[in-house]
């Protein structure tokens, strides 16, 4: 058959860039493998299983480090660095690798020996294991067939916070008391009575994300409380604020001094917010993530025991609530700063708009005081200038021939008519300039 594409392939590997003999989206790729990104384990009973969870912080040269170590120490070729999950496999065991977005899990496989009970082969978190960050959560499952005799190993766990269930609609039994050994390490048992390679691997997997997600579900537990401080002498300084609001009479400038406070605050609040935020949206998607797994095991309650859902939702879920309660107290308490502020603000601009009010009346009394002044000027000026014309007149008169006689009666005469001229005159003037003005204005 002709290739319609023009690239011959093998069987079963498709052309890069293309399907069926098409381009294909840029992120296909990436979509499709998603679901194959972190697959569950193929195991049998009797195995074990250890699993350690660092947090490196999206670091992937840190996971890169560790792995490289690994392989050199146990002989086992090491995958693409670029993949999220990585398997290595040695003698009689294998590690597996799954990066995340602030940490990584290294889970170690190994079958159990039937005369020890204890795992076959190298533990690869001993012998000099570099850990790429520190370990936030470490896990045991031992995956055992179900006989009398491993029914004996329930005893060994604290009947105080022991949860025993049925899994898999009674293929199998789950078993844990959610407390850490001496060396911090979480026990988790589990009973196999019919459980395919695939279902058991599942299950496993099931259970190691709910010991690693609740842990970090319960991360910004600390962190609550540190903030509870902080947001009641917040609180505390808030009400003291509005209180000198209440009673301030200082005018503007006890204004400009609440008004920094008040933005002092809001602003170390938001900060510690934004500091926070990462944090508890991570810890109510990792707490979501445990409800998830919860829900997927289908638990049967056995007699006497708690089941793994209802321990770990007494537990759990207060402490979720007080995270959520703070986020939102903080959130309650940022709306109070803004309103706060809004007031502040609009008590200042009351105040402004009083001063630019006073500053007009001010404004106003000049300009009239200006008026008088310029009408007294005008009038002075008009008698200044009537006594110049007046006098120039005079002297004219005077300079004629046959008018030294009548020169006083004439100039007497002439007085009231120059000033009425003269008066006429600067009025023009200054009607004409006070119309400029109106048409500058226009």
């Amino acid at each position: 058959m002709n290739d319609p594409s023009g690239l011959s392939q093998a069987a079963g590997t498709p052309a890069e860039g293309y399907v069926y003999g098409m381009p294909a989206h840029a992120d296909r790729r990436a979509a499709v493998e998603e679901v194959h990104a972190r697959p569950h384990l193929l195991t049998q009973s009797p195995r074990s299983l250890l699993q350690l969870s660092f947090m490196t912080e999206g670091d992937m040269s840190r996971d890169r480090a560790a792995i490289d170590d690994l392989s050199g120490r146990m002989g086992a070729a090491v995958e693409d660095h670029t993949t999220p999950h990585h398997a290595l496999t040695w003698n009689e065991g294998d590690l597996h690798c799954e990066k995340h977005t602030e940490f990584s899990s290294y889970l170690w496989s190994a079958p159990l020996s039937s005369e020890t009970g204890e795992p076959c082969g190298d533990n690869p978190f001993r012998q000099g294991f570099k850990p790429p960050g520190p370990v936030i959560s470490a896990v045991s499952v031992r995956l055992l067939p179900w006989t009398a005799e491993a029914e004996k190993e329930i005893d060994c766990f604290d009947p105080v916070s022991r949860c025993y269930s049925l899994v898999e609609n009674g293929a199998a039994a789950i078993v844990t008391d959610f407390r850490q050994d001496e060396e911090g390490l979480t026990h988790m048992l589990i009973l196999d009575r019919d459980l395919t390679p695939a279902r058991a691997g599942a299950l496993a997997q099931r259970l190691l994300e709910v010991e690693t997600y609740r842990t970090l579900a319960l991360l910004a537990l600390p962190l609550t409380r540190s903030m509870t401080s902080n947001l009641r002498r917040m609180e505390a300084r808030l009400a003291a604020i509005t209180e000198e609001m209440r009673r301030a009479s200082g005018g503007r400038r006890d204004s400009d001094v609440l008004l920094s406070d008040l933005t002092s605050l809001a602003a170390e609040l938001e900060a510690d917010a934004a500091a926070n935020l990462y944090r508890f949206g991570a810890s109510r998607a990792y707490y979501e993530i445990v409800e998830e797994r919860l829900d997927a095991l289908a638990e049967d309650q056995v007699a006497g025991y708690s089941t793994w859902a209802d321990f770990l939702y007494r537990r759990i879920a207060p402490a979720m609530r007080t995270c959520q309660s703070v986020k939102e107290r903080q959130g309650k308490l940022s709306d109070k700063l803004t309103r706060s502020i809004s007031l502040l603000r609009s008590w200042i601009d009351v105040e402004l708009e009083r001063q630019n009010r006073d500053l007009l009346a001010s404004m106003n009394e000049r300009a009239k005081v200006q008026l008088r002044l310029q009408q007294t000027v005008e009038g002075l000026s008009v008698a200044a200038i009537s006594y110049y014309v007046v006098s120039l007149l005079a002297y004219l008169l005077k300079g004629l021939p046959g008018t030294h006689d009548i020169a006083a009666t004439v100039t007497a005469i002439l007085v009231p008519a120059v000033l009425l001229l003269i008066w006429w005159i600067v009025r023009r003037i200054r009607h004409a300039h006070g119309d400029s003005a109106v048409e500058d204005k226009a």
